[in-house]
């Protein structure tokens, strides 16, 4: 037996209910939502942060420490990772997942620290370039240190033998660096008016990203850190202008990114993209000196 015409509209109103209901679901669940908020403890300023499983590491001005958080259910201090020769400014924060090692950066010595996240933490150290600043993990499992008085990017092993040096043509003040699934990497430049180049391992600049008129973004002042998506699309630390910068794969168009939350995120100095669980970590330099984690960003 056939079914009659309005058995027939019946079916097609119940399809579009779930349809509209399923869309609806997918949207809200991609929507970003703030489900930490990690205090200032009375503390300073945060200066970079970083990510690995479950945790949140978390460095202040002066502090000569790393803060360590546990995101299970909720943020809890779970421990704290001394360096005692730790100068007053740290900029930089890596964690590798291969090595289950943490890196920091000092820019008063001009070293880099090595900590164990498993078992001792005792830390090892080395010389880098001058002004070390942001630090990330690339794909050969390398730490790579922007140095923004060397004007250059130094690569080494998690036993900090030198793999290379990339001096960039073109490129002047840069903060952080991360490679992208090209092999290029993506360098943010810390200056008044900011830019934010793809560089190739040769040093020369493949392309670079300054607003215009037509985009609709005003100019990038004082980039910081920075995150890159498994789509190479680029998230920016827009210091000044206390905001963070959706910018596409390309380079050609940027965007503020929308983020749930009504106070204004004071002084951007450190930033951690950990797509795996859908975290986005931000520090706060100024303000409260918070770090605010948002989940389910969508990106």
């Amino acid at each position: 037996m056939l079914p009659s015409a309005g058995d027939l509209r019946r079916c097609r109103r119940v399809y579009w209910v779930k349809w509209c209901r399923r869309v609806l679901t997918d949207a809200k669940s991609s929507a970003p939502t703030l489900t930490h908020v990690i205090p200032s403890r009375g503390e300073t300023g945060v200066t970079a942060v970083t990510s690995l499983g479950d945790d949140v590491f978390v460095v202040r001005w002066r502090s000569q420490q790393v803060e360590v958080y546990t995101m299970r259910g909720f943020s809890r201090l779970k421990r704290r990772i001394a360096f005692p020769e730790l100068g007053e400014c740290s900029w930089g924060l890596a964690a590798c997942a291969r090595y289950k090692c943490l890196y920091v950066s000092d820019d008063d010595n001009d070293s880099v620290y090595r900590a164990e996240l498993s078992g001792s933490s005792a830390a090892k150290k080395w010389s880098v370039a001058g002004g070390p600043r942001g630090l990330s993990v690339n794909k050969a499992h390398n730490v790579v240190v922007a140095c923004i008085v060397a004007n250059k990017m130094q690569e080494y092993t998690t036993h900090g033998a030198l793999v290379r040096e990339i001096c960039q043509a073109g490129v002047a003040s840069p903060y952080h660096a991360i490679q992208l699934s090209t092999g290029d990497y993506v360098v943010s430049q810390f200056m008044s008016l900011g830019v934010v180049s793809v560089v190739g391992v040769d040093g020369q600049v493949v392309r670079s990203y300054r607003p215009s008129e037509k985009s609709g973004v005003d100019e990038i002042s004082y980039p910081r850190s920075m995150a890159v998506t498994t789509n190479d699309d680029i998230l920016v630390a827009d210091t000044t202008n206390n905001r963070i910068l959706l910018i596409n794969s390309s380079l050609t168009s940027a965007e503020r990114l929308a983020l749930p939350f009504d106070d204004v995120i004071q002084d951007l100095c450190g930033m951690c993209l950990d797509e795996s669980r859908g975290r986005l970590c931000v520090g706060e330099g100024g303000g409260s000196c918070r770090v605010l984690v948002f989940g389910c960003v969508g990106l």
